[in-house]
């Protein structure tokens, strides 16, 4: 298996704990609370989530297409 499909597999599942890691923090109370006065998650939970989702995208195509020469 090539290194970059390797460094996709990587990165991928980082990015699917940090989505996992964001997910379970904007379910906590404080975050509930800071989503219904202030209509927005806190900013370390919208950095799981936006990181999450990057690498979650980013690592699935290094991982489709890191392979072809």
């Amino acid at each position: 298996m090539p290194m970059n499909r390797i460094l996709g597999a990587v990165i991928l599942v980082v990015g699917l704990v940090l989505l996992a890691f964001g997910y379970n923090a904007s379910e906590s109370a404080v975050e509930q609370l800071s989503d219904t006065f202030m209509g927005r998650y806190t900013d370390e939970t919208m950095w799981y989530l936006v990181v999450g989702a990057a690498a979650t995208v980013g690592g699935g195509l290094l991982f489709i297409f890191g392979g072809r020469k």
